[in-house]
This record gives structure tokens, C-alpha cells and sequence, in this order.
């Protein structure tokens, strides 16, 4: 978003709001869920042309039948160290030695108006599987074990730059970006 002429601002810039319950069973339908959510919430005091953007993104682990999936921050339980689920996803994945390791991060986003109507979705997806072993320090959440093939090491060991161009939220958000060019003109 940085080349573009937008005003961002967060969650913590409006005072605290209730988070609200992610009940679907898809990226697509919670993404939807929190733009509506908070375009409700925060609706009478946002101006006319502001927009509420929402996201929800996870792991998605084919041989796990699509665990962690939409629960992918809630995995084990809310208050579970990465460490813990990593260990989850491995114990799992052992259960099943002859099955693919093949693995996705989604994300998903939703665009709504200050009147709660979505405007825009848009899905962003980077294929991989899960490595062997944990490996690197950089990223966040499930980045040690997802394994890129294109780089040859996991999200955890590549640079921001790489993240970025490879990335399922750099891969929504910038067609969120062309969607706001292309409104805009």
C-alpha cells in the first residue's frame, strides 16, 4: 500500500472495540464477518469515502485435512505457543508418514463501506509444504515450518523483501492496491 495516497488506520487508532467471533468455516466468510463487524461498529464516525479493510489468513495442511485451517490462531487452544503447535502439526503429520506434506497459507480480505456493505474481497494464496524441522528465526506464526520450494528454505529463513513478493497477505493486499487504482480512476 505504500506507493498509494491512502490514510491507514488501525483498530487501536478508534478506542477499544469487541472482537467479533470468527464463526465461519472459511477465510473468505470471517474476513467478510470482521469488515461487516467493524464498518458497523465504527460506521457513524468514519467519513464518507473511508473504507474498512479486514483480513483472515492461516495455514491450511492438505495430509491434516485442511488443519489448522481458519483456526490456525487458535490451534491446540487460544493461549498455545507456536512451539506447541508446531509439535501438533508434526505429531499429526507422523500419524500419516505416506501422505503429501503439501501446504498453503490463505488469506483473505474484505472491503467494507462505513454502511457495512462489502465492496471488494480478494484471496491471496503461496504454495509449499511443511519442512522437515523447524527452521529460521525471522517471520512469525507458522513461518519455521512452511517450506517454500521456489527459495528453498521456509518463510522463517527469507528476508522482508522475499516474504513480501511471495507472501498470500502481499499477494491480497496488492490486489486490494489495483482495486484502488482502478476505483479511483
Amino acid at each position: 500500500m505504500a506507493p498509494m495516497a491512502v490514510r491507514l488506520q488501525t483498530l487501536a487508532d478508534f478506542g477499544p472495540l469487541a472482537e467479533p467471533d470468527e464463526t465461519a468455516t472459511t477465510f473468505e466468510g470471517n474476513a467478510r464477518l470482521k469488515a461487516v463487524a467493524y464498518a458497523s461498529a465504527l460506521g457513524p464516525g468514519l467519513g464518507a469515502d473511508t473504507l474498512v479493510v479486514a483480513e483472515d489468513s492461516g495455514l491450511v495442511v492438505d495430509a491434516l485435512d485442511g488443519e489448522p485451517g481458519v483456526r490456525s490462531a487458535r490451534f491446540l487452544r487460544p493461549d498455545a505457543s507456536y512451539a506447541e503447535r508446531f509439535s501438533e502439526v508434526y505429531r499429526r503429520l507422523a500419524l500419516r508418514p505416506d501422505a503429501t506434506r503439501a501446504a498453503r497459507f490463505v488469506c483473505a480480505l474484505a472491503v467494507a463501506t462505513r454502511e457495512a456493505s462489502v465492496v471488494f474481497e480478494a484471496v491471496g494464496r503461496v504454495e509449499g509444504r511443511i519442512a522437515d524441522v523447524p527452521a529460521g528465526g525471522h517471520g512469525f506464526g507458522y513461518d519455521p515450518i512452511f517450506f517454500y520450494p521456489p527459495l528453498g528454505r521456509t518463510l522463517a529463513e527469507v528476508d522482508d523483501d522475499q516474504k513480501r513478493a511471495a507472501s498470500h497477505r502481499g499477494e491480497a493486499f496488492r490486489a486490494l492496491a489495483a482495486w484502488l487504482v482502478e476505483t479511483a480512476s
